[in-house]
């Protein structure tokens, strides 16, 4: 028996570890746009779940962006019926008219397709192949809008969509990893001209920054990134936990913040609290920021007698009585 070529072997060790401890028996759904890294993923998917006792279904999502798009949806789901997956679907999203760049559109139109059809197939996990070089573009890029912990620590290896766990299962693979998979599987990866298109920053970020400092500092800075992303959220993890039990304590009985609490808590225990409750309040965290998170901190350790302070979606929070307090709309 030939020996597996070690692309493979990692990439499908890097899945079956992704779904140890998922419920048994439910089927695991994976996004594959037809690139090398989701492709190399849906081809170990393909092999490993069966072999766990649970179906592999597939997914691709057509963001009617280009000439040609459904076209190549259409091959990826034929591609996916001939290679083995129980059931494969072609989802067309409109990314046209949502809040925020295009790469955000079509980022928030395919987590909602991906939603609805785990939804569909009752699958008990998605799948995406997000790799190694992927997650130190992220860091790059928090870096660059002066991010704080959270954009750092990059993309978790599983996180909730809608209720679904979704599992990054190459977040350690790198992406010359899934490229050699591809080719030892004789597969045929697409190559998406947005990854190219220097009008979008993660384009930039990879043909030109990422390339840069690999010449200045050498081939280890992507590992370093990605391990850097992981540190940082293990951090986040422990702050968090802190900060659940810092709210709860500063919690009043008429739903606002007792402001001695918060006043006696460390700044960046205190801004967690403060975006949690946030959000706890109907704040969209698309757009809550560290703007308002900071003017929230400022009715704590600021205060002046100024008035409310305004958040997403028209909400708004007074200090009053030696607490903060949402104002009921109107």
């Amino acid at each position: 028996m030939a020996a597996l070529a070690p692309p493979v072997a990692a990439i499908r060790v890097a899945v079956r570890r992704a779904l140890t401890g998922l419920p048994a028996g439910g089927p695991v759904l994976v996004a594959c746009s037809g690139g090398a890294d989701s492709l190399a993923l849906a081809a170990a998917a393909a092999f490993v779940a069966p072999r766990l006792g649970r179906a592999a279904l597939l997914v691709t999502v057509d963001h009617d962006l280009q000439v040609g798009s459904a076209e190549r949806a259409e091959a990826v789901a034929a591609w996916a019926a001939d290679f083995g997956f129980a059931s494969t679907t072609v989802v067309r999203v409109d990314v046209a008219g949502r809040p925020g760049g295009p790469e955000a559109a079509a980022r928030e139109a395919r987590y909602e397709a991906l939603t609805e059809v785990a939804r569909q197939q009752n699958a008990v996990a998605v799948l995406t192949g997000h790799t190694r070089d992927d997650q130190a573009e992220t860091v790059l890029l928090a870096l660059a809008r002066g991010a704080g912990p959270r954009g750092l620590a990059g993309m978790p290896a599983r996180r909730d969509l809608g209720g679904v766990p979704l599992l990054r299962p190459l977040l350690e693979i790198g992406r010359e990893q899934t490229r050699a998979a591809c080719a030892v599987l004789g597969l045929s990866p697409w190559q998406d001209p947005h990854n190219t298109d220097p009008s979008y920053a993660r384009s930039r970020v990879r043909a030109d920054l990422l390339p840069a400092l690999v010449r200045a500092l050498g081939p280890g800075v992507v590992d370093n990134l990605a391990r850097t992303a992981g540190l940082v959220a293990a951090d986040n993890a422990a702050l968090d936990e802190v900060a659940a039990a810092a709210l709860a304590a500063a919690r009043c009985p008429d739903g606002g913040l007792s402001v001695p609490a918060l006043a006696g808590l460390a700044p960046a225990v205190r801004g967690r609290v403060l975006h949690s409750w946030a959000r706890e309040l109907g704040a969209s965290p698309g757009v809550l920021s560290h703007r308002h998170v900071n003017a929230l901190d400022a009715l704590v350790t600021d205060w002046h007698g100024q008035g409310p302070t305004d958040l997403p979606g028209g909400l708004r929070v007074l200090r009053r009585g030696g607490r903060l307090s949402p104002l009921s709309p109107g």
